[in-house]
């Protein structure tokens, strides 16, 4: 393949992981949140990271997630040309809301779009699980795959790396409150238990298969029924503040469900209508402005198209 000066900028969305009941395997992608990246082909091999606004995050290719990631893809091509790359961050690190997925993704979507897309959506998710791992220490898709993917997906097996797409209700709103404290992943992940009782697990996947039926049928009751997290939430809540007020603020306000958000401290809540979304996000606001904790609120559709060039 030869040099040819070109450039892209693309969106790179947000994204939800675990969805209560999907630890580690289910997520859904964000419409009204995400970074932008510019990507620009360059006669000099390799990957060079040039610019980062938003926030402070490495220069270094090897320290940053989007790095590693076009690092992974560029190496495994004969090219003799490399690659630019600016961040424009406005997915805050730590949030819960998949700011390394979106940066890990987001470069390999790019330059596979700069390529002529000589690979498919599974092949550019492992190359940015190369990149995700810098962040939380461990291969996982479940941010990656929706911002690739877009709308809901579900991660089937990591090793052969197979995703599955799951349809969204047309209604499905989202709603997410930010509390402005980070959470490592890493942290988050160390609080949890290495055994689970029986029950539990059983509660889990017979909610998790009930949610994936309540998406194929549109079926707003039964996913109400089936957002309850036996597993994660009791552990990982314990770092948020006033997480169950939230919780429970949201339902008295008409949502379907709520939980935490990837590793937190962001609360996700999905709720039937745009109208609805809107009112659970004037009432679980209200929890955070009695508190001193800064905090910022974001209602979206589910984005069934994930990254796009703009």
């Amino acid at each position: 393949m030869e040099f040819k000066a070109q450039d892209i900028r693309i969106f790179s969305p947000a994204t939800v992981a675990n969805v209560s009941c999907g630890f580690d395997v289910l997520g859904f992608c964000l419409d009204t949140i995400g970074d932008e990246m510019v990507v620009n082909t360059t006669p000099k091999k390799g990957i060079h990271i040039t610019k980062i606004e938003g926030f402070d995050l490495p220069f270094e290719t090897h320290k940053n997630v989007a790095g590693v990631s076009a690092k992974a893809l560029v190496e495994s091509l004969n090219l003799d040309f490399g690659f630019e790359i600016e961040i424009h961050k406005k997915i805050m690190p730590g949030s819960g809301i998949g700011s390394s997925a979106a940066s890990a993704a987001g470069s390999v979507f790019a330059i596979n779009e700069l390529l002529g897309k000589p690979f498919n959506k599974t092949e550019l998710t492992k190359f940015a699980m190369k990149g995700e791992a810098i962040a939380s220490q461990a291969e996982h898709a479940d941010n990656l795959a929706p911002a690739i993917f877009g709308g809901f997906t579900l991660v089937r097996s990591l090793k052969p790396l197979e995703i599955l797409e799951i349809p969204a209700p047309d209604n499905l709103f989202a709603t997410i409150i930010h509390p402005q404290i980070e959470i490592k992943t890493a942290d988050a992940r160390a609080m949890l238990p290495k055994h689970i009782p029986m029950e539990n697990a059983i509660a889990q996947w017979a909610n998790l298969g009930s949610l994936i039926h309540a998406m194929h049928t549109s079926d707003y009751e039964l996913l109400k029924r089936s957002l309850h997290d036996a597993v994660v939430e009791p552990y990982r809540s314990q770092l948020i503040p006033h997480f169950h007020e939230v919780k429970n603020t949201a339902l008295n306000a008409g949502a379907l469900g709520s939980g935490i958000s990837g590793s937190g401290p962001s609360i996700f809540v999905l709720s039937e209508g745009l109208e609805t979304a809107k009112k659970v996000e004037t009432a679980i606001r209200k929890v955070y402005k009695a508190t001193t904790i800064a905090y910022e609120t974001h209602v979206s559709k589910i984005n069934i198209q994930g990254m796009k060039v703009l």
